[in-house]
């Protein structure tokens, strides 16, 4: 369990990040088409898994938008921003923002949030995801994981980014 806070009150999540050099947990999310994805149809890329509460929250968009911009620099990498959010939402989202380099997965009916250590126990964002960051490199290893210590603070884009490199 990791203990952070939101808008300065301490709330909980399920467990702890991966840690560096770890296997990164194997995972089954929904894309917007309905359709499962899972870290096996990643095999070869480099991923940023860009983890939060909601896109419908400022901070939550923020880090969609970032990531976005950031990523079409970055070689052989895929953005993940993944949430509870319904797939419909996420979809929504980055059609009306124009995001196009970022894939948008969901949580929503998977076990992700435990075997990422990210479900919220505790506060009225209870069940949702943390904010977190975890970079994985080609053969599913953790380079970077990051549980952002206050959930209405932005990630550390810039060492996210560099671990890739």
């Amino acid at each position: 369990m990791s203990t952070i806070t939101f808008k300065g009150n301490e709330v909980h999540t399920s467990g702890s990040l991966p840690q560096n050099g770890q296997a990164a947990p194997a995972f089954e999310l929904t894309a917007s088409d309905l359709s499962e994805k899972s870290l096996q149809d990643y095999q070869g890329k480099k991923l940023v898994l860009n983890i939060f509460p909601s896109v419908d929250t400022g901070v939550c968009a923020a880090s969609v938008r970032k990531f976005n911009a950031e990523a079409s620099g970055l070689d052989n990498t895929t953005v993940l921003c993944i949430s509870n959010d319904l797939p419909f939402a996420l979809s929504r989202f980055c059609a009306a923002e124009g995001l196009n380099n970022v894939e948008s997965l969901s949580a929503f009916r998977s076990s992700f949030g435990s075997d990422y250590g990210v479900t919220l126990t505790d506060s009225p964002l209870k069940g949702l995801l943390s904010r977190a960051v975890v970079t994985v490199d080609e053969n599913g290893k953790v380079l970077y994981a990051e549980q952002v210590p206050e959930i209405a603070q932005e990630p550390d884009y810039s060492a996210a980014l560099a671990s890739l490199k």
